[in-house]
């Protein structure tokens, strides 16, 4: 069973993860060709679940043909569709398939994607689902009713924005991440590397829990403008907008930007959580860059 990621993790080795969206529609062979590009450079790949609330692939699916690969999946579980039933059988499920790492989150509301007019669930949010993978893994369901079966044996994750406007806000919530049991953060794409070193120094410094520093690549001046305008929270310094638009091959300076910023992520938190939007294949040229190798 493949499992260098939690090895990794309790080594106190520097992370890297990437992340790979699942297909729209029954074709798996790009999203296997752009992990398998992947295979032997990052410790383990993320399958997304519905990011910013469009339809795909689910991502258990996903992270089982992944599995079959000798890519180590995390499998990302968002509240936003399933109830506490559901999720509970959704987790029960990848842990009899071999799939053991899970980052719990809250999910985007369905009025930010393609099916605006889809009913939401949010039974549960990030919180309340580590709590209950928590419960899982020591044998017992929602209800704290015993598991006839057996437990689970997950390593759950939680996302973090260390760039979050709400100092306050973002104490109170990774300190809740941690006590309902995450055992490791991604971050959201990060720019500002002096507030990072802040949010590592002030917040997440006592949980000794691994921040691995979301990395994400700007193709262009064009594509930073639209991430900066259409996603929420993100905040790209008109600076790097500006030394994409002057370069000659902007794809180039996206990924010298990318580079960079994992050399400073490395003298600052744990790992890195790359994301290369339909480009996943450029990220061992970016490792490279970074003076990254593959994985011993």
């Amino acid at each position: 069973m493949v499992n260098s990621f939690r090895q990794a993790l309790h080594s106190g080795e520097f992370l890297v993860t990437a992340e790979v969206m699942p297909p729209k529609g029954g074709d798996t062979s790009h999203t296997i060709e752009m992990a398998k590009h992947l295979k032997g450079r990052v410790h383990a790949v993320n399958i997304t679940d519905g990011s910013r609330a469009v339809l795909r692939m689910c991502p258990l699916a996903v992270s089982v043909l992944l599995l079959r690969e000798g890519i180590e999946p995390i499998c990302q579980m968002a509240c936003r569709d399933r109830n506490r039933m559901g999720l509970q059988a959704d987790l029960m499920g990848a842990h009899a398939l071999g799939i053991h790492n899970i980052l719990a989150l809250t999910g985007d509301p369905p009025k930010a994607g393609d099916y605006g007019d889809g009913r939401p669930v949010f039974e549960l949010e990030s919180v309340r689902l580590l709590k209950v993978i928590d419960l899982l893994n020591q044998g017992f369901d929602a209800h704290q009713k015993k598991l006839p079966d057996g437990p689970l044996n997950l390593l759950a994750g939680a996302a973090v924005d260390p760039q979050l406007d709400s100092w306050s806000g973002l104490e109170r919530r990774f300190k809740r991440k941690v006590d309902a049991g995450a055992q490791f953060f991604q971050s959201q794409m990060v720019t500002d590397f002096e507030r990072l070193d802040k949010f590592m120094t002030q917040v997440a410094a006592p949980s000794n829990r691994p921040v691995l520093a979301g990395i994400f690549l700007l193709k262009s001046a064009k594509n930073a403008k639209f991430i900066k305008r259409c996603v929420p929270g993100v905040h790209i310094p008109d600076s790097l907008i500006e030394r994409l638009a002057n370069a000659e091959k902007p794809l180039l300076e996206g990924m010298k930007i990318a580079a960079e910023q994992i050399k400073l992520a490395r003298n600052i938190c744990h790992g890195v959580h790359l994301m290369a939007v339909k480009r996943e294949d450029l990220i061992p040229q970016i490792l490279d860059l970074a003076d990254i190798g593959p994985l011993s």
